[in-house]
């Protein structure tokens, strides 16, 4: 698995909020429920996203926002003062919001900015063909559709942010672009592959055909950072949603990510992150308690 998909799993969809909305100008709609992360995509119309902070951004049908939570934002047909009367217009509005993220997902939607707009431009790799999968969908009463809701929702994410991170305007992660080159990106997946393997820099630079010295420096250009300083940053993303199962154990979670001493993985943990492995599963146990109400 790459990178991008290794992030992905962080942001899986279970149990995301749903809504589809046909209005007839002037209309407003405010979001306001302090989702991390919500795709909206107007099946049909035009309308203004207008964020909390930063400059409304206008859609157009077809076109699906990303936008990044907590901070509410509001859809409406026109802005304030604008002279055009847009009176019956109408317009088609389908969302999906996530309820929440792990720590894997909020490295990937922190490499994003707080709106991101992907244009519907057809073709073969355009995202339009879910656009209509999943109106229909919400507009069903089906068994099973809160799973296939979900499943689309997924895709829906892989669709946008490929098609984001590939477009002129884009400023994606170091990693992101690292992926295409030969030799970074070989060495990107090995270590996403297993991250639990003891990695060094020969044995990475071997399966890349390079280098030891090659490999070091194009990654740490691409990347902005040395190989295995970024391997210990993904470890420990890695460490702290393992943290999170019920069973899991310090010992434990530091054999999944390649240490055999629990000593120098609380260490390493606690240099990352800021806090103790113990600290960190209590604070997300506490989090967990409060989405609950308990």
């Amino acid at each position: 698995m790459d990178a991008l998909g290794d992030l992905l799993r962080g942001v899986r969809a279970d149990g995301a909020l749903f809504g589809r909305w046909t209005v007839a100008a002037p209309w407003s709609l405010r979001f306001s429920d302090g989702a991390p992360l919500t795709l909206c995509t107007l099946v049909r119309g035009t309308g203004w996203l207008v964020p909390a902070e930063g400059e409304p951004r206008l859609l157009r049908q077809g076109d699906t926002a990303l936008v990044r939570g907590p901070a509410p934002f509001t859809f409406v047909d026109a802005l304030a003062g604008a002279p055009a009367d847009r009176t019956g217009e109408s317009a088609e509005l389908v969302s999906g919001a996530y309820r929440s993220e792990s720590d894997i997902g909020r490295r990937l939607t922190g490499a994003l900015p707080p709106v991101l707009i992907v244009p519907d431009e057809g073709g073969p790799e355009s995202c339009g063909a879910l656009h209509e999968f999943i109106a229909a969908e919400v507009a069903a009463d089906k068994p099973g559709q809160q799973f296939v809701l979900d499943r689309l929702m997924d895709w829906m994410l892989v669709c946008t942010l490929r098609a984001w991170f590939d477009s002129p305007e884009a400023c994606p992660p170091a990693w992101y672009r690292a992926l295409g080159d030969p030799v970074v990106g070989a060495a990107l997946r090995a270590m996403h592959d297993a991250p639990a393997r003891p990695w060094t820099i020969a044995a990475l630079a071997t399966g890349a055909g390079v280098s030891r010295a090659s490999l070091a420096k194009r990654f740490t250009e691409l990347v902005g950072e040395p190989p295995l300083a970024y391997l210990t940053g993904w470890r420990m993303t890695l460490a702290a949603e393992l943290l999170a199962e019920p069973e899991a154990t310090v010992a434990g979670v530091a054999r999944r990510v390649g240490y055999a001493d629990g000593f120098a993985f609380s260490s390493a943990f606690k240099r990352e992150r800021g806090l103790s492995p113990s600290a960190h599963r209590a604070s997300r146990a506490g989090a967990a308690r409060e989405r609950v109400g308990v």
